[in-house]
């Protein structure tokens, strides 16, 4: 089982746990140890297989886990989770996603409306019947109405990140077929964007029937929904749906365009052909019947007279005015980045030590990192005040003295407080060498209030950066109603970067935000947000993101050695 599962099936266990009201200590466990695993590089079955009494070394499995993680392994469920599913609708589940609605309250929607779907809750709310319920009330009926649609969107949307491992690995075994000669990922997944809805494989073969055999086969395929000659659609354990297209040689540089996308890039690019006396589909171009071209994408752009432009630019937001003008950008690359600018220790809600998070970026090749913690109103992560936070900044400035080969800067994650005041004083924050300034709290505030406090930070003299800019979490919660026009305006103006928080459940800036900002000329800063030393691995996720903004190494600060990059900052 990839890791992906297994940290699925923990949220999904703690999920239901907490329907059931349990322990927030307990649920608290299940979470952080899904955390863990999601965030890992080594493979749970692998260690399992080999020494499975390593379990125990990881950071939050203990006794009781580890036992947990061997039954999912050894036989692929947890009864546990099979006891809480056969009790609590999977429905009811899809309602703890609504913003704003907690527990208990889907709890009591469950116990007494008896609506298992978000069909049924729907209509109960649109009757009058949930506004009647005991502790409800019309407002919160209508916060329930307007949350649907972001519940339902987080059932049929996957994270790119979650879903990698799996393309990945079976790509790879297509690959090492004798029989196969080309595979590779199409699809919303090609184009990296943030959220897949289903994934497409295409791939060209002497025999697609063992390449579909291969497939069915596969560890990772749950079922085959469908199978036709070139053709087959599959669901995968983690439950995305997956087709597998077996196309000619001289289809497959058409097919990949066709089935990469978007449809709004196809558009266009159908259009140009059509322009030129061509038809082009996923069979290749012709001119009446006769065969074009189709073997490679280069070759089918260069029909409608364009270079091959890369997958993450593929959504028709401009460019095909930077093809035709001979401008498209090379790319930010993984291999560009220098510096790793926010992540969290033991000191608040992290999991490695200053040391072995300094060891860990340094291994991955990084050449400077900033200990970020959080600020004392994140009392739940257990934020630092004042005194804590220098106490913690003697002792980054001990390691670092310690340590050869890697730069660390005494940051800090400072919130922007509700009343648009930040949550340290100014002689505190004078003393760091790097401040990032965040909205955690009140996102639902007005617009105005929103801005007050964006501008708050920016204007501040010690303020370098502002992280997650608009807070939010991707098909769980909408970010903050933020005026990105007057936002950017105000960074360039005082000299403030602005923040691509690279974890897969953030991606934010988003990629239309973070062209945005550099249009204005703003410097992007793209850091893992990493509470593990396994959290370093989501950089790659950040750079695509930075990638379907059209950014290049130069639009992005911490790929600059840390002497250039210091020429950026405010002090």
């Amino acid at each position: 089982m990839q890791n992906a599962e297994i940290a699925a099936m923990f949220e999904e266990l703690a999920d239901l746990l907490e329907l059931q009201g349990a322990n927030v200590f307990r649920l608290r466990a299940y979470r952080n140890a899904a955390r863990t695993i999601e965030s890992m590089t080594a493979s749970i079955a692998d260690i399992v297989a080999s020494e499975p009494g390593a379990l125990t070394e990881l950071p939050g499995i203990g006794k009781d886990l580890a036992e947990k993680l061997v039954t999912i392994i050894s036989s692929g469920q947890l009864p546990q989770l099979e006891e809480l599913r056969a009790q609590i609708p999977a429905g009811v589940v899809q309602m703890l996603r609504i913003p704003g609605i907690g527990p208990k309250r889907v709890a009591t929607l469950f116990a007494e409306l008896k609506v298992e779907t978000l069909d049924q809750l729907r209509e109960a709310a649109l009757r009058g019947d949930v506004a009647k319920l005991k502790g409800f009330g019309a407002k919160t009926a209508q916060t329930i109405l307007d949350g649907l649609d972001i519940a339902a969107q987080s059932v049929v949307r996957y994270y790119l990140a979650d879903m990698k491992p799996a393309v990945d690995a079976i790509v790879e075994s297509l690959a090492a077929l004798p029989t196969v000669t080309q595979v590779s990922p199409a699809g919303s997944f090609r184009r990296r964007r943030d959220t897949v809805g289903d994934l497409d494989v295409l791939a060209t073969s002497t025999n697609s029937a063992a390449a579909m055999d291969a497939l069915a086969a596969h560890p990772l395929v749950e079922k085959v929904l469908a199978r036709g000659d070139t053709k087959q659609r599959v669901r995968l354990r983690n439950g995305i749906e997956m087709d597998l297209r077996v196309v000619p040689d001289e289809s497959y540089g058409a097919a990949m365009q066709y089935f990469t996308g978007s449809k709004e890039h196809n558009i266009v690019v159908r259009r140009r052909a059509q322009e030129r006396g061509l038809k082009l589909n996923e069979y290749g171009v012709y001119r009446d019947e006769e065969y074009v071209a189709g073997r490679t994408e280069e070759d089918v752009y260069a029909t409608v007279d364009l270079p091959w432009i890369p997958p993450e630019l593929r959504e028709n937001r401009g460019e095909f005015e930077l093809a035709e003008a001979g401008k498209l950008p090379k790319l930010l690359e993984l291999s560009d980045m220098q510096g790793d600018l926010h992540m969290h220790t033991t000191a608040t809600d992290g999991t490695a030590s200053i040391r072995e998070m300094a060891e860990a970026a340094k291994q991955r090749g990084l050449k400077y990192i900033a200990i970020t913690d959080h600020s004392k109103r994140v009392t739940m992560a257990n934020g630092l005040d004042a005194d804590r936070l220098r106490a913690h900044w003697r002792e980054i400035v001990k390691v670092r003295e310690q340590i050869s080969g890697i730069e660390i800067l005494c940051g800090i994650e400072c919130d922007i407080l509700e009343d648009a005041t930040l949550d340290l004083p100014d002689d505190v924050l004078a003393e760091a060498d790097w401040v990032i300034a965040v909205l955690h709290y009140g996102l639902k505030q007005p617009r105005e209030q929103i801005s007050k406090r964006l501008l708050c930070a920016i204007q501040n003299p010690h303020v370098d950066v502002i992280g997650h800019p608009s807070g939010r979490i991707l098909a769980r919660r909408p970010g903050a109603d933020v005026n990105f026009e007057e936002t950017f305006k105000a960074a360039a103006d005082h000299g403030v970067m602005m923040e691509i928080n690279a974890h897969r459940s953030r991606l934010d800036l988003d990629e239309v935000q973070a062209a945005a900002a550099k249009a204005r000329g703003i410097p992007i800063v793209i850091s893992t947000d990493a509470h593990s030393v396994h959290g370093f691995d989501e950089m790659q996720f950040g750079v695509f993101q930075a990638r379907r903004a059209g950014l290049t190494k130069d639009d992005v600060a911490n790929t600059r050695p840390l002497k250039e990059f210091r020429k950026l900052l405010k002090k």
